[in-house]
């Protein structure tokens, strides 16, 4: 059997396939005697059905239909078996099939063109000594503080409040309508929907609402109704009322203060559920926890803009069949997470939207696949190994996480790869030179930059 080989896009190699003339005739025949023996016609018994008779009710070209289905995909897996090429998924043909019907004669040499997803090829070119900037996230004992100050406020007894006017950190229970205010500056008489509601409960905080909301309720009395107007951010997530005055016409029903516990032993205990009987073993336990917390942020940031420059600085060529596998496990983690969250996933994850939502995740899946086939190469060219000790206490982890019904070899070789990307990429950060931030620095670049390319 003849076979040019041809590297297409996308991780593909293209092939011309040329059958010998035996093989298209042994394959005619075959076809015609399998259809002899199962096609049922008319005033003949089943198996009894002469050649040309067959070929004269069904048509020449339903027969060489039916052999060209057979022939091309026996031939396709002759032809990868005797170049040795490692395919993934199923073969795409790119002759016509009808044109290949026409120009298919038992009998004579039959030429047709298939193209095989292959696996990534991945090109390295820089990764060692690479040169960025990341985030650095600091502990801040004042971060301790305001966590404890919010558990106060959640463990806080309200109490109602009758001889003064309302103050920010009150809780006001009102009743509320909002209306547009038209270009003449006047209020209009319908309703907004989504803007009314009774007894209903409000921090009086900053950030709790829609700019000058809150304000609003600042120096009012219980039983008193006040108007006032605030305008809705530009970026109002409903675009209908973004960057539009509304008045809004409140009754303050109720007034309410908290009445903060002490920071003692006690509140320690029941804010923990009796975890700590002291409040400086739970301060203690907090700090290393924030301690932690701004390690791994540190941690995240310095991997996300490493990978960013992998990307920028080598590549991987993504069969469309390992893409598609990708898709399939982040949507299959965003269904998990949302899962986690109570979120209904049936509601989301309709048939009509699953094309939709595949399409959307595909960079998010491209950009995942990219960074873990670039990085395993690395750990292959620079031979970084895995702490057996590690692979072994991970191992036994996801056994008692998973408990029955998995795979173990399978289980494996995904921990193995897990850990394999995660100490290459240590070995990397070794390797870079790294000038931190502070937190929030890029990400404030990156908005601004993404500002004014909008």
């Amino acid at each position: 059997m003849k076979v040019i080989q041809e590297k297409l896009p996308a991780s593909q190699v293209g092939l011309e396939i040329e059958v010998p003339a035996d093989v298209t005739q042994k394959a005619y025949d075959d076809t015609v005697r399998k259809l002899a023996r199962t096609v049922n016609l008319p005033g003949f018994r089943k198996g009894k059905v002469p050649k040309q008779i067959l070929i004269q009710r069904l048509g020449p070209n339903r027969i060489k239909a039916s052999v060209l289905e057979d022939l091309i995909d026996d031939s396709l897996k002759a032809a990868i078996a005797q170049e040795n090429i490692e395919a993934l998924g199923n073969f795409q043909l790119k002759s016509s099939f009808d044109d290949l019907i026409s120009a298919y004669k038992p009998g004579e040499a039959f030429t047709f063109k298939a193209a095989v997803d292959v696996p990534a090829t991945v090109s390295l070119n820089s990764y060692k000594g690479l040169s960025f900037k990341a985030e650095k996230s600091e502990y801040d004992p004042a971060d301790l503080d305001e966590f404890l100050t919010q558990k106060q406020r959640e463990l806080a007894t309200l109490v109602p409040v009758e001889d003064r006017a309302a103050q920010m950190g009150d809780v006001a229970i009102a009743d509320y309508e909002g209306r547009y205010v038209n270009d003449a500056g006047e209020e209009e008489a319908d309703i907004i929907p989504g803007t009314q509601a009774e007894d209903f409960s409000l921090d009086l905080e900053e950030g709790k609402f829609i700019p000058g909301f809150v304000d609003g309720f600042v120096g009012m009395k219980p039983e008193e109704t006040k108007k006032f107007t605030v305008t809705f951010p530009e970026d109002y997530g409903n675009e209908e009322m973004a960057g539009k005055q509304v008045s809004f016409t409140v009754t303050l029903k109720e007034l309410k203060s908290r009445e903060l516990p002490k920071l003692d032993d006690e509140f320690a205990s029941e804010a923990t559920n009796e975890e700590f009987e002291t409040l400086a073993a739970w301060q203690e336990s907090l700090e290393a926890q924030l301690k932690e917390n701004a390690e791994i942020s540190t941690k995240n940031s310095v991997r996300r803009y490493l990978l960013e420059q992998l990307a920028a600085n080598n590549s991987a060529e993504l069969p469309e069949v390992s893409v598609n596998e990708e898709i399939t496990a982040v949507l299959t983690q965003q269904m998990m997470e949302f899962s986690r969250m109570g979120i209904d996933v049936n509601r989301i994850f309709t048939k009509d939207m699953i094309p939709k939502l595949r399409e959307t995740a595909r960079p998010e899946a491209e950009q995942r696949l990219s960074n873990s086939l670039i990085l395993t190469e690395i750990a292959k060219v620079e031979k970084i190994e895995i702490d057996t000790d590690k692979f072994n206490e991970r191992l036994e982890e996801a056994k008692a996480e998973l408990q029955e019904g998995f795979d173990e070899e399978r289980l494996q070789e995904a921990i193995k790869e897990e850990l394999t990307i995660d100490a290459t990429l240590d070995w990397l950060e070794e390797q870079s030179e790294i000038e931190f931030v502070p937190a929030g620095t890029l990400e404030a670049e990156e908005a601004e930059a993404a500002d004014e390319e909008e």
